[in-house]
């Protein structure tokens, strides 16, 4: 079963919507789905409706409500990319991990699901890395997310467990940025990597060109062992 739902913000003062997909019966635990830069399109509510099948509240947030809300955008269309690139370049992630957080209120107070995950791909990775270290979600997945290697100097944040996918020939994290994350993120305690030899960013897309089938299964059921691990 799935449902628009309106959040508050964290001062109250506004609201966003969010796209829920509930399991059959009572959640095991509630995972928020990150957006990218093309909205909560239809390949996102995929991968909620996936995660409900599992058991799981899932829950994605529509992040880009200050900008253009309800924005839905393919990203095998040139027009629609180069305008997800836009709206990119004017969104503060900062603001996200606000709206993130009152998510995770939001599931615990009003959906009564207490452990709450989250799983974000490219924008919406670097927020779950983000999330990671500046909330008390219980465990965070992130898809070949950008510019971590700029956020490593709040690793030290990072009190639970956080799971990188990261393929090597991501066109918008390129070598440079691979290697500080490795070097910064090997030895944390809670934080694991995984390269993917020669896939590129967007390989792990529900739908569409990117796709790259082997190695977004390859993902999907690391991520699905991890949060049957973590939000048990």
């Amino acid at each position: 079963m799935s449902e628009s739902v309106t959040i508050k913000t964290l001062d109250g003062e506004n609201s966003f919507a969010a796209y829920v997909a509930r399991p059959e019966g009572t959640p095991t635990a509630a995972i928020i789905v990150i957006q990218e830069i093309f909205g909560v399109n239809e390949g996102i509510r995929r991968k909620c409706d996936h995660w409900a099948s599992l058991g799981y509240l899932a829950v994605a947030p529509d992040l880009f409500w200050m900008l253009e809300p309800g924005l839905e955008l393919d990203a095998d269309v040139e027009d629609e990319f180069n305008k997800a690139l836009g709206l990119f370049g004017q969104y503060n992630p900062d603001d996200g991990v606000k709206d993130i957080e009152a998510t995770i209120h939001w599931i615990r107070r009003e959906a009564g699901v207490e452990k709450v995950g989250c799983v974000g791909y490219c924008l919406g990775g670097k927020l779950a890395y983000m999330t990671a270290a500046r909330t008390d979600i219980d465990a965070s997945v992130g898809y070949y997310g950008v510019m971590i290697d700029q956020m490593l100097g709040e690793k030290h944040a990072i009190a639970h467990p956080l799971m990188l996918h990261v393929p090597t020939a991501d066109h918008f994290v390129g070598p440079e940025a691979q290697a500080a994350m490795h070097a910064g993120l090997d030895d944390h305690p809670k934080v694991t990597l995984h390269d993917y030899e020669g896939l590129d960013h967007g390989f792990a897309a529900e739908m569409g060109n990117r796709r790259d089938e082997a190695g977004a299964q390859l993902a999907d059921s690391r991520t699905e062992a991890f949060f049957a691990e973590h939000l048990a």
